[in-house]
């Protein structure tokens, strides 16, 4: 299904139900969520240093794992078999299996310059819920969704673009029947777990690759790609920068509360997302918003965890940002050049 910028049809799908086909938008519930301090302890005390912070880091990290019912990781390294190559303007192009899970079958795409004769920065572009296939994001077809992928590959990024377990050997179940087949071989976790699980696993293969500086290693997402490369920076400390575009920051932004993401459970969690993205300082963190799933409405996240990036330095609180072009969900032209632009400037070295 096309993703097209028209609020008056969001609604209207919303309201047939068909949000979980990966559109969003803002909050369809009509109701602003309230941010609790971050640097404030369990008794009360405030926060002052980093170590100080650190340690309620681990608590933030710790409750909305157990919450998710966190996947164990797959301890052994990820062997790629190649399906399919081509080399499209001189770059390489693989259509790649490896294991995710145990036991678990997952395709993605590599996407790399066709000569590189150093370690460069490698980047986990996850796709959108209208690329079911991949194909869009890289470039082996053209379409309203952009090739984010393969322009990063061409920007001298190493590029893997892995599948969303929605679309993962699904036997012609739809998003939903995907979820509770998932849901019922692992009671115990939520959809993101999974999503956390296969971003992690997507890592695992760039830094498992000797043209990858694992030291420089970023995370790009737009719409449902946007919400997986969120909660990846949040709790995987190799991702050293990221862009968030249109994903909806907020739990009542979007779809959050479907069951292929964190079901209706959230509601009643008690915790905010502001935590997460305060799991990401110092790290570069971008929120693209098109004043449709993120924007204007983002605002107080980005403000709520710059305390705790300054806690780090006050250099350091440059590195959280919003940015928001106010044209939609789509990702227009501005978006594709700041995401290009942050990841290069937090990434490729210097000189």
């Amino acid at each position: 299904m096309r993703f097209r910028t028209n609020r008056r049809d969001f609604i209207k799908m919303a309201a047939l139900g068909a949000v979980a086909a990966g559109t969003t938008g803002f909050s369809l519930r009509g109701r602003r969520e309230s941010l609790p301090p971050l640097l404030v302890d369990s008794a009360g005390n405030p926060i002052k240093t980093v170590a100080a912070w650190e340690q309620q880091r681990k608590r933030i990290r710790k409750r909305w794992l157990d919450f998710l019912g966190a996947l164990p990781p797959n301890p052994k390294p990820p062997v790629l078999k190649v399906l399919k190559e081509d080399r499209p303007e001189g770059m390489i192009r693989r259509y790649v299996s490896y294991e995710g899970e145990p036991g678990v079958t997952v395709n993605g795409y590599l996407i790399k310059p066709g000569k590189i004769n150093k370690p460069l920065p490698g980047i986990v572009a996850m796709h959108s819920t209208s690329d079911t296939q991949m194909k869009y994001i890289a470039g082996v077809e053209k379409g309203e969704i952009v090739d984010f992928g393969y322009q990063l590959a061409k920007k001298g990024f190493v590029v893997f673009c892995p599948h969303c377990y929605l679309w993962q050997d699904n036997d012609g179940r739809n998003w939903e029947r995907q979820a509770a087949y998932f849901q019922k071989t692992h009671p115990s976790s939520k959809g993101m777990a999974k999503m956390l699980f296969d971003a992690q696993r997507a890592v695992d293969v760039l830094e498992n690759l000797d043209e990858v500086d694992s030291n420089r290693i970023g995370s790009m997402g737009h719409s449902l790609g946007a919400k997986e490369v969120f909660y990846l920076t949040a709790f995987d400390d190799r991702v050293k920068a990221t862009v968030s575009n249109e994903g909806g920051i907020g739990i009542d932004f979007t779809n959050w509360d479907d069951p292929w993401y964190l079901g209706k459970d959230i509601h009643g969690f008690g915790h905010l997302h502001h935590e997460l993205l305060a799991l990401a300082a110092p790290r570069p963190f971008l929120v693209i918003g098109g004043d449709f799933a993120d924007g204007k409405q983002t605002e107080p996240y980005i403000e709520a965890v710059k305390p705790v990036y300054a806690l780090y330095g006050k250099d350091k609180v440059k590195n959280i940002q919003l940015k928001d072009h106010g044209q939609g969900h789509h990702a227009v032209p501005e978006a594709q050049k700041w995401t290009y632009d942050w990841l290069i400037r937090y990434l490729m070295p210097s000189g």
